[in-house]
């Protein structure tokens, strides 16, 4: 290229074979990969000069778009790939509106908190990360951690003092999930990487946690369920009351006042 005009000389190599090379040197992978064969098949059609630039822009920003939500979801850490094709919302005790509310990820955009709650085996896990997977997809940034990973989060950064810095950087994801509350005993640490957590996220970032526990049995959750703006809470005898099968999961999520039981004993 010429620096004075800003004009490409003329040349009397093969202009695909050096349309590749620039490709290479402008970082331009997924027009590159489509770069030989769409060539021809614009000579051929006789596109014109602007339709063959748009197909390749495309391509370039589609490919672009899936190498981005991949890096979203190995970033995340989901433990099984779990999605909401795979949920079986008619299995649900969740009211189907509350499911759909959900699933819109509005209380994500607004900074609400979601706990999920119930026995082992009842999808809270499936559910959590179904949402997380649904978040990644709309391009939002998130985290999965178990509660013993935020006890060793807190055991990695003690010795030089910088887990209020590695919680700044957490933060910066748009959800951030915690899995399993309660299926084994808290370790001190874990509890207090819980407790760093939702004060650093609190009217910053959304929180969604999983627990065998009812909110109201587990004062770790106390100031989760108060930062939030609405609650909803199933247990396994309320499905058997109302005759539903064991399986679903119940939430509770996102109120400003201490939890009340939508249903269950």
């Amino acid at each position: 290229m010429n620096a004075a005009t800003g004009s490409v000389p003329a040349s009397g190599g093969d202009p695909l074979a050096e349309a590749v090379a620039l490709t290479r040197r402008l970082k331009l992978p997924h027009i590159r990969r489509h770069l030989v064969e769409l060539v021809p098949t614009a000579r051929a059609q006789r596109w014109d000069h602007a339709e063959l630039v748009r197909v390749l822009l495309a391509e370039e920003a589609a490919g672009r778009d899936a190498t981005n939500l991949r890096t979203r979801r190995q970033r995340a850490g989901f433990p099984a790939g779990k999605t909401l094709h795979d949920w079986d919302a008619g299995a649900s005790c969740i009211p189907r509106p509350t499911q759909d509310a959900l699933t819109s990820l509005e209380w994500v955009s607004r900074r609400e908190n979601l706990c999920v709650c119930g026995p082992s085996g009842t999808g809270k896990s499936h559910f959590c990360e179904a949402l997380g997977q649904a978040a990644v997809e709309t391009g939002m940034t998130v985290a999965w951690f178990t509660i013993e990973d935020l006890g060793a989060l807190v055991r990695r950064h003690r010795a030089d003092d910088s887990i209020t810095r590695a919680l700044a950087r957490l933060i910066r994801t748009d959800l951030i999930i915690v899995d399993d509350i309660g299926l084994l005993p808290v370790s001190p640490d874990a509890a207090e990487g819980f407790y760093r957590l939702v004060d650093a996220a609190y009217e910053r970032r959304s929180l969604a946690i999983s627990s065998n526990l009812h909110p109201s049995k587990a004062h770790m959750f106390d100031r989760t369920c108060v930062r939030s703006r609405r609650n909803i809470t199933g247990s396994a005898a309320g499905r058997r009351r109302r005759g539903r099968p064991d399986r679903s999961v119940g939430t509770a999520g996102p109120s400003r006042t201490r939890p009340r039981r939508a249903w269950g004993p």
